[in-house]
Protein backbone atom coordinates (compact mmCIF):
# COMPACT_ATOMS: atom_id res chain seq x y z
CA UNK A 1 0.00 0.00 0.00
CA UNK A 2 1.35 3.69 -0.80
CA UNK A 3 2.57 5.86 1.92
CA UNK A 4 -0.01 8.42 2.24
CA UNK A 5 1.34 12.37 2.17
CA UNK A 6 0.04 14.64 4.81
CA UNK A 7 -3.50 15.68 4.21
CA UNK A 8 -4.70 19.38 4.52
CA UNK A 9 -8.30 20.31 5.42
CA UNK A 10 -8.88 21.60 2.06
CA UNK A 11 -11.92 20.34 0.05
CA UNK A 12 -10.56 18.29 -3.22
CA UNK A 13 -12.81 18.06 -6.34
CA UNK A 14 -13.14 14.64 -8.45
CA UNK A 15 -14.62 14.10 -11.62
CA UNK A 16 -15.15 10.91 -12.20
CA UNK A 17 -16.63 8.67 -15.43
CA UNK A 18 -17.93 5.56 -15.25
CA UNK A 19 -17.34 2.93 -18.17
CA UNK A 20 -20.07 0.32 -17.68
CA UNK A 21 -19.62 -2.97 -19.36
CA UNK A 22 -21.67 -4.85 -22.10
CA UNK A 23 -24.70 -4.46 -20.08
CA UNK A 24 -28.16 -3.21 -21.02
CA UNK A 25 -29.56 -1.95 -17.63
CA UNK A 26 -30.39 2.09 -17.01
CA UNK A 27 -27.40 3.97 -15.20
CA UNK A 28 -29.55 5.03 -12.36
CA UNK A 29 -28.77 1.47 -11.66
CA UNK A 30 -25.20 2.33 -10.93
CA UNK A 31 -26.25 5.37 -8.67
CA UNK A 32 -28.58 3.28 -6.54
CA UNK A 33 -25.19 0.75 -6.23
CA UNK A 34 -22.76 3.08 -5.36
CA UNK A 35 -25.48 4.83 -2.46
CA UNK A 36 -26.40 1.39 -0.94
CA UNK A 37 -22.36 -0.13 -1.07
CA UNK A 38 -20.73 3.45 -0.28
CA UNK A 39 -23.12 3.83 3.13
CA UNK A 40 -22.22 -0.27 4.04
CA UNK A 41 -18.22 0.66 3.59
CA UNK A 42 -18.34 3.94 5.40
CA UNK A 43 -19.46 1.85 8.32
CA UNK A 44 -17.16 -0.78 8.00
CA UNK A 45 -14.51 1.94 7.45
CA UNK A 46 -15.41 3.91 9.52
CA UNK A 47 -15.63 7.54 7.17
CA UNK A 48 -18.85 9.66 5.94
CA UNK A 49 -19.98 9.42 2.62
CA UNK A 50 -23.25 10.73 0.80
CA UNK A 51 -24.52 10.84 -2.06
CA UNK A 52 -25.90 13.75 -3.44
CA UNK A 53 -27.94 14.63 -6.44
CA UNK A 54 -25.80 15.43 -9.67
CA UNK A 55 -25.21 19.26 -11.09
CA UNK A 56 -26.07 20.01 -14.47
CA UNK A 57 -23.88 17.49 -16.41
CA UNK A 58 -24.14 15.88 -19.98
CA UNK A 59 -25.22 12.48 -18.92
CA UNK A 60 -26.57 10.64 -15.97
CA UNK A 61 -24.50 11.11 -12.72
CA UNK A 62 -24.71 11.83 -9.00
CA UNK A 63 -22.22 13.97 -6.76
CA UNK A 64 -20.51 12.47 -3.41
CA UNK A 65 -19.87 14.62 -0.65
CA UNK A 66 -17.06 12.90 2.03
CA UNK A 67 -14.93 12.98 4.42
CA UNK A 68 -12.32 10.42 4.50
CA UNK A 69 -8.86 10.35 6.11
CA UNK A 70 -9.38 13.63 7.60
CA UNK A 71 -10.28 15.82 4.72
CA UNK A 72 -13.05 16.54 2.85
CA UNK A 73 -13.88 15.58 -1.22
CA UNK A 74 -16.67 16.41 -3.78
CA UNK A 75 -16.55 13.80 -6.51
CA UNK A 76 -18.84 14.11 -9.63
CA UNK A 77 -19.52 11.26 -11.15
CA UNK A 78 -20.72 10.64 -14.70
CA UNK A 79 -21.98 6.93 -16.48
CA UNK A 80 -20.72 7.08 -19.99
CA UNK A 81 -24.09 5.34 -21.33
CA UNK A 82 -23.86 3.07 -24.38
CA UNK A 83 -26.42 0.81 -23.15
CA UNK A 84 -28.72 1.43 -25.89
CA UNK A 85 -26.70 0.04 -28.10
CA UNK A 86 -26.53 -3.02 -25.95
CA UNK A 87 -29.97 -3.60 -26.03
CA UNK A 88 -30.25 -2.92 -30.00
CA UNK A 89 -27.26 -5.63 -30.31
CA UNK A 90 -29.53 -7.84 -28.40
CA UNK A 91 -32.39 -7.13 -30.24
CA UNK A 92 -32.27 -10.54 -31.45
CA UNK A 93 -34.74 -13.41 -32.32
CA UNK A 94 -34.78 -17.18 -31.30
CA UNK A 95 -33.07 -17.92 -34.44
CA UNK A 96 -30.68 -15.36 -34.89
CA UNK A 97 -29.38 -15.99 -31.45
CA UNK A 98 -27.89 -19.63 -32.63
CA UNK A 99 -26.51 -18.73 -35.82
CA UNK A 100 -24.79 -15.79 -33.58
CA UNK A 101 -24.02 -19.23 -31.69
CA UNK A 102 -22.61 -20.62 -34.68
CA UNK A 103 -20.99 -17.88 -36.12
CA UNK A 104 -18.96 -16.86 -32.94
CA UNK A 105 -18.02 -20.52 -31.72
CA UNK A 106 -16.31 -20.67 -35.33
CA UNK A 107 -14.46 -17.46 -35.43
CA UNK A 108 -13.08 -17.89 -31.59
CA UNK A 109 -12.22 -21.83 -32.27
CA UNK A 110 -11.22 -21.44 -35.94
CA UNK A 111 -8.94 -18.39 -34.90
CA UNK A 112 -7.57 -20.47 -32.32
CA UNK A 113 -8.36 -17.62 -29.78
CA UNK A 114 -10.43 -20.35 -27.63
CA UNK A 115 -7.50 -22.38 -26.79
CA UNK A 116 -5.08 -19.69 -26.29
CA UNK A 117 -7.37 -18.17 -23.68
CA UNK A 118 -7.70 -21.41 -21.81
CA UNK A 119 -3.84 -21.32 -21.02
CA UNK A 120 -4.58 -17.76 -18.76
CA UNK A 121 -7.61 -18.24 -17.41
CA UNK A 122 -10.42 -21.20 -17.70
CA UNK A 123 -13.00 -19.13 -15.53
CA UNK A 124 -13.71 -16.73 -18.17
CA UNK A 125 -13.41 -19.17 -20.52
CA UNK A 126 -16.27 -21.69 -19.54
CA UNK A 127 -18.39 -18.50 -18.81
CA UNK A 128 -17.95 -17.62 -22.47
CA UNK A 129 -18.30 -21.36 -23.13
CA UNK A 130 -21.39 -21.76 -21.19
CA UNK A 131 -23.82 -19.99 -23.10
CA UNK A 132 -23.24 -22.06 -25.74
CA UNK A 133 -23.29 -24.82 -23.92
CA UNK A 134 -26.78 -24.07 -22.43
CA UNK A 135 -28.51 -22.91 -25.59
CA UNK A 136 -27.69 -26.01 -27.53
CA UNK A 137 -29.05 -27.86 -24.24
CA UNK A 138 -32.08 -25.95 -24.30
CA UNK A 139 -32.26 -26.69 -28.03
CA UNK A 140 -32.16 -31.04 -27.13
CA UNK A 141 -34.49 -30.54 -24.74
CA UNK A 142 -37.35 -28.82 -27.07
CA UNK A 143 -36.06 -31.75 -30.29
CA UNK A 144 -36.51 -34.45 -27.51
CA UNK A 145 -40.06 -33.15 -26.65
CA UNK A 146 -41.08 -32.81 -30.03
CA UNK A 147 -39.50 -36.75 -30.61
CA UNK A 148 -41.81 -37.31 -27.86
CA UNK A 149 -44.85 -36.17 -28.95
CA UNK A 150 -44.20 -36.88 -32.60
CA UNK A 151 -44.28 -40.79 -31.05
CA UNK A 152 -47.67 -39.82 -29.69
CA UNK A 153 -49.25 -38.37 -32.76
CA UNK A 154 -47.28 -41.29 -35.28
CA UNK A 155 -50.10 -43.66 -33.09
CA UNK A 156 -52.73 -42.04 -34.93
CA UNK A 157 -51.36 -41.05 -38.18
CA UNK A 158 -47.59 -41.62 -38.75
CA UNK A 159 -47.17 -38.66 -40.92
CA UNK A 160 -48.25 -36.53 -37.96
CA UNK A 161 -45.22 -37.47 -36.05
CA UNK A 162 -43.43 -34.31 -37.88
CA UNK A 163 -46.42 -32.28 -35.91
CA UNK A 164 -44.36 -32.79 -32.62
CA UNK A 165 -41.64 -30.05 -34.31
CA UNK A 166 -44.38 -27.72 -33.28
CA UNK A 167 -43.42 -26.94 -29.93
CA UNK A 168 -39.78 -26.52 -30.34
CA UNK A 169 -40.51 -22.80 -30.95
CA UNK A 170 -42.69 -22.31 -27.61
CA UNK A 171 -40.35 -24.33 -25.34
CA UNK A 172 -37.31 -22.43 -26.96
CA UNK A 173 -39.32 -19.09 -26.28
CA UNK A 174 -40.05 -20.05 -22.57
CA UNK A 175 -36.40 -20.60 -22.13
CA UNK A 176 -35.81 -17.17 -23.46
CA UNK A 177 -38.50 -15.68 -21.40
CA UNK A 178 -36.76 -17.19 -17.90
CA UNK A 179 -33.28 -15.96 -19.23
CA UNK A 180 -33.09 -13.18 -16.38
CA UNK A 181 -32.17 -16.54 -14.37
CA UNK A 182 -30.08 -18.18 -17.02
CA UNK A 183 -28.14 -15.39 -18.67
CA UNK A 184 -27.53 -17.62 -21.76
CA UNK A 185 -28.81 -15.19 -24.48
CA UNK A 186 -27.40 -12.50 -22.55
CA UNK A 187 -24.01 -13.96 -22.86
CA UNK A 188 -24.54 -15.15 -26.13
CA UNK A 189 -25.04 -11.63 -27.04
CA UNK A 190 -21.78 -9.86 -25.33
CA UNK A 191 -19.45 -12.67 -26.93
CA UNK A 192 -21.14 -12.41 -30.48
CA UNK A 193 -20.54 -8.47 -30.01
CA UNK A 194 -17.25 -8.35 -29.27
CA UNK A 195 -16.55 -11.31 -32.53
CA UNK A 196 -19.05 -9.69 -34.87
CA UNK A 197 -15.83 -8.02 -36.33
CA UNK A 198 -13.00 -10.09 -35.24
CA UNK A 199 -12.43 -7.52 -32.63
CA UNK A 200 -12.78 -4.55 -34.21
CA UNK A 201 -15.36 -1.80 -32.57
CA UNK A 202 -18.96 -1.30 -34.78
CA UNK A 203 -19.01 1.93 -36.33
CA UNK A 204 -21.24 3.06 -33.64
CA UNK A 205 -19.44 2.22 -30.87
CA UNK A 206 -16.53 3.90 -32.30
CA UNK A 207 -18.77 7.05 -32.60
CA UNK A 208 -19.81 6.89 -29.16
CA UNK A 209 -16.42 6.35 -27.79
CA UNK A 210 -15.40 9.35 -29.73
CA UNK A 211 -18.17 11.58 -27.76
CA UNK A 212 -16.63 10.05 -24.74
CA UNK A 213 -13.22 11.31 -26.02
CA UNK A 214 -14.73 14.87 -26.01
CA UNK A 215 -16.24 14.75 -22.57
CA UNK A 216 -12.97 13.48 -20.40
CA UNK A 217 -11.00 15.95 -22.83
CA UNK A 218 -13.58 18.99 -21.33
CA UNK A 219 -13.32 17.53 -17.87
CA UNK A 220 -9.60 17.79 -18.17
CA UNK A 221 -10.03 21.85 -18.91
CA UNK A 222 -12.23 22.25 -16.13
CA UNK A 223 -11.35 22.88 -12.01
CA UNK A 224 -10.36 19.54 -10.65
CA UNK A 225 -7.79 18.12 -8.82
CA UNK A 226 -8.26 14.54 -10.71
CA UNK A 227 -9.89 13.15 -13.61
CA UNK A 228 -10.61 9.29 -12.95
CA UNK A 229 -11.51 7.10 -15.33
CA UNK A 230 -13.11 3.68 -14.32
CA UNK A 231 -13.70 0.86 -16.90
CA UNK A 232 -15.72 -2.26 -15.70
CA UNK A 233 -15.36 -5.69 -17.49
CA UNK A 234 -15.84 -4.83 -21.08
CA UNK A 235 -15.81 -1.01 -20.55
CA UNK A 236 -11.87 -1.23 -19.47
CA UNK A 237 -10.79 -1.89 -22.93
CA UNK A 238 -13.30 0.89 -24.72
CA UNK A 239 -11.40 2.93 -21.41
CA UNK A 240 -7.68 1.95 -22.87
CA UNK A 241 -9.03 3.18 -26.62
CA UNK A 242 -10.75 6.64 -25.40
CA UNK A 243 -7.94 7.01 -23.52
CA UNK A 244 -5.32 6.80 -26.25
CA UNK A 245 -7.41 8.57 -28.35
CA UNK A 246 -7.32 11.69 -25.71
CA UNK A 247 -3.66 11.64 -25.23
CA UNK A 248 -2.50 10.98 -28.75
CA UNK A 249 -5.31 14.02 -29.82
CA UNK A 250 -2.73 16.19 -27.50
CA UNK A 251 -5.92 16.78 -25.42
CA UNK A 252 -4.10 16.36 -21.87
CA UNK A 253 -3.02 19.93 -20.60
CA UNK A 254 0.23 19.79 -19.03
CA UNK A 255 -0.91 22.15 -16.08
CA UNK A 256 -4.87 20.54 -15.87
CA UNK A 257 -5.89 17.75 -13.06
CA UNK A 258 -4.21 14.67 -12.60
CA UNK A 259 -5.39 12.00 -15.20
CA UNK A 260 -6.21 8.35 -13.80
CA UNK A 261 -7.38 5.19 -15.13
CA UNK A 262 -8.73 2.01 -12.90
CA UNK A 263 -9.70 -1.02 -14.79
CA UNK A 264 -12.08 -3.51 -12.77
CA UNK A 265 -12.74 -7.20 -13.98
CA UNK A 266 -11.43 -6.72 -17.12
CA UNK A 267 -12.16 -9.12 -20.05
CA UNK A 268 -9.17 -7.44 -22.54
CA UNK A 269 -7.98 -10.81 -23.49
CA UNK A 270 -11.66 -11.77 -25.20
CA UNK A 271 -11.10 -9.02 -27.53
CA UNK A 272 -7.28 -8.05 -28.32
CA UNK A 273 -7.27 -12.22 -28.95
CA UNK A 274 -9.39 -11.99 -32.19
CA UNK A 275 -7.64 -10.70 -35.25
CA UNK A 276 -9.17 -8.13 -36.17
CA UNK A 277 -8.77 -6.14 -32.63
CA UNK A 278 -5.68 -3.78 -34.60
CA UNK A 279 -6.87 -1.15 -32.81
CA UNK A 280 -7.32 -2.47 -29.38
CA UNK A 281 -3.98 -3.74 -29.41
CA UNK A 282 -2.33 -0.82 -30.98
CA UNK A 283 -4.04 1.46 -27.61
CA UNK A 284 -2.97 -1.07 -25.19
CA UNK A 285 0.78 -0.68 -26.69
CA UNK A 286 0.87 3.13 -26.44
CA UNK A 287 -1.16 3.42 -23.50
CA UNK A 288 1.46 1.34 -21.94
CA UNK A 289 4.48 3.35 -21.92
CA UNK A 290 2.75 7.21 -21.31
CA UNK A 291 3.60 8.67 -18.30
CA UNK A 292 0.34 11.26 -18.52
CA UNK A 293 -2.01 8.86 -16.81
CA UNK A 294 -1.67 6.52 -14.02
CA UNK A 295 -3.73 2.98 -14.84
CA UNK A 296 -4.31 0.71 -12.01
CA UNK A 297 -5.49 -3.08 -12.98
CA UNK A 298 -7.38 -4.67 -11.12
CA UNK A 299 -9.01 -8.36 -10.40
CA UNK A 300 -9.60 -11.24 -8.64
CA UNK A 301 -9.10 -14.75 -8.91
CA UNK A 302 -12.16 -15.40 -7.36
CA UNK A 303 -14.49 -13.27 -10.17
CA UNK A 304 -14.80 -16.64 -12.83
CA UNK A 305 -15.70 -13.98 -15.29
CA UNK A 306 -12.90 -12.00 -15.24
CA UNK A 307 -9.17 -12.60 -16.59
CA UNK A 308 -7.75 -12.33 -12.76
CA UNK A 309 -4.62 -10.84 -12.95
CA UNK A 310 -3.61 -11.23 -16.18
CA UNK A 311 -1.57 -8.41 -17.71
CA UNK A 312 -4.10 -7.02 -20.56
CA UNK A 313 -0.74 -5.70 -22.74
CA UNK A 314 1.67 -8.43 -21.96
CA UNK A 315 -0.75 -11.36 -22.40
CA UNK A 316 -1.43 -9.56 -25.57
CA UNK A 317 2.00 -9.87 -26.85
CA UNK A 318 2.14 -6.41 -27.16
CA UNK A 319 4.44 -5.08 -24.23
CA UNK A 320 6.87 -2.02 -25.57
CA UNK A 321 10.04 -1.77 -24.09
CA UNK A 322 9.36 0.90 -22.19
CA UNK A 323 5.96 -0.33 -21.06
CA UNK A 324 5.14 1.57 -17.69
CA UNK A 325 1.56 0.24 -17.17
CA UNK A 326 -0.60 -1.15 -16.15
CA UNK A 327 -0.15 -1.73 -12.20
CA UNK A 328 -1.23 -5.33 -11.42
CA UNK A 329 -3.11 -6.16 -8.24
CA UNK A 330 -5.46 -8.21 -6.76
CA UNK A 331 -9.10 -7.35 -5.08
CA UNK A 332 -8.16 -10.62 -3.67
CA UNK A 333 -11.79 -11.49 -2.63
CA UNK A 334 -11.06 -14.44 0.06
CA UNK A 335 -8.85 -11.89 2.32
CA UNK A 336 -11.38 -8.82 1.67
CA UNK A 337 -14.33 -10.75 2.58
CA UNK A 338 -15.59 -12.48 5.65
CA UNK A 339 -15.43 -16.44 5.23
CA UNK A 340 -19.44 -15.94 6.01
CA UNK A 341 -19.65 -13.38 3.36
CA UNK A 342 -17.04 -15.20 0.82
CA UNK A 343 -19.35 -18.23 1.04
CA UNK A 344 -22.31 -16.43 0.52
CA UNK A 345 -21.37 -15.09 -3.08
CA UNK A 346 -18.59 -17.51 -4.19
CA UNK A 347 -21.07 -19.29 -6.34
CA UNK A 348 -22.51 -15.73 -7.46
CA UNK A 349 -20.59 -15.47 -10.25
CA UNK A 350 -22.39 -12.34 -11.78
CA UNK A 351 -22.50 -10.85 -8.46
CA UNK A 352 -19.04 -11.35 -7.68
CA UNK A 353 -17.86 -9.97 -11.24
CA UNK A 354 -19.53 -6.80 -9.55
CA UNK A 355 -17.81 -7.07 -6.09
CA UNK A 356 -15.01 -4.07 -7.03
CA UNK A 357 -17.64 -1.85 -6.92
CA UNK A 358 -19.27 -3.10 -3.65
CA UNK A 359 -18.58 -2.62 -0.05
CA UNK A 360 -15.63 -5.26 1.51
CA UNK A 361 -16.16 -6.02 5.17
CA UNK A 362 -12.49 -6.50 5.73
CA UNK A 363 -10.56 -4.80 3.41
CA UNK A 364 -7.42 -3.75 2.51
CA UNK A 365 -5.66 -1.51 -0.25
CA UNK A 366 -8.34 -2.07 -2.68
CA UNK A 367 -11.04 0.38 -1.52
CA UNK A 368 -13.26 1.32 -4.58
CA UNK A 369 -15.07 4.22 -2.26
CA UNK A 370 -11.38 5.58 -0.97
CA UNK A 371 -10.60 5.67 -4.30
CA UNK A 372 -13.34 7.44 -6.01
CA UNK A 373 -14.57 9.86 -2.96
CA UNK A 374 -11.27 10.12 -1.06
CA UNK A 375 -8.10 12.52 -0.67
CA UNK A 376 -5.59 10.99 -2.90
CA UNK A 377 -5.26 10.51 -6.37
CA UNK A 378 -4.92 7.04 -7.89
CA UNK A 379 -0.72 8.19 -8.32
CA UNK A 380 -0.57 8.82 -4.79
CA UNK A 381 -3.14 6.02 -3.10
CA UNK A 382 -0.79 3.11 -4.98
CA UNK A 383 2.78 4.94 -5.19
CA UNK A 384 4.49 2.41 -2.90
CA UNK A 385 2.14 -0.75 -4.08
CA UNK A 386 3.80 -3.45 -5.60
CA UNK A 387 2.31 -5.88 -8.46
CA UNK A 388 0.85 -8.91 -7.45
CA UNK A 389 3.75 -11.83 -7.43
CA UNK A 390 0.88 -13.59 -8.84
CA UNK A 391 -0.15 -11.78 -12.34
CA UNK A 392 0.17 -13.70 -15.80
CA UNK A 393 3.06 -11.89 -17.94
CA UNK A 394 3.90 -14.43 -20.29
CA UNK A 395 2.52 -13.61 -24.34
CA UNK A 396 0.01 -15.57 -25.51
CA UNK A 397 -1.88 -14.49 -28.29
CA UNK A 398 -1.43 -15.49 -31.59
CA UNK A 399 -2.09 -12.17 -32.84
CA UNK A 400 0.09 -9.29 -32.40
CA UNK A 401 -0.42 -6.93 -35.30
CA UNK A 402 -0.80 -3.14 -34.27
CA UNK A 403 -2.37 -2.56 -37.90
CA UNK A 404 -4.30 -4.42 -40.33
Amino acid sequence: MSSKAPVNATVRRRRVFYIPGYDPIPPRRYRELYRKESAAQAGISGYEIKVLPAKAQARFGWAVSAQIEDAEVDSTFEVLVWSDIVKDSMDQGIWATYAQLIRTAAIYIGTGALFRLMRLRKGPVIAALYPVGFLLVQLGIALLVAWGLGRALALWQPWAAWGGLLVVPFILEWFRRLDGRFFAYYLMHDYAYSARYLGANPPELEARMAEFTAEIAQALRGECDEVLVVGHSSGAHLGVSILADLIRGGQVPDHGPVLSFLSLGQVVPMVSFLPGAHRLRADLAYLSAQDTLTWVDVTAPGDGCAFALCDPVAVSGVAPADKRWPLVISAAFTQTLSPERWKSLRWRFFRLHFQYLCAFDRPKDYDYFRITAGPLTLADRFRDRQPSKSRIERATSRYTSLAP
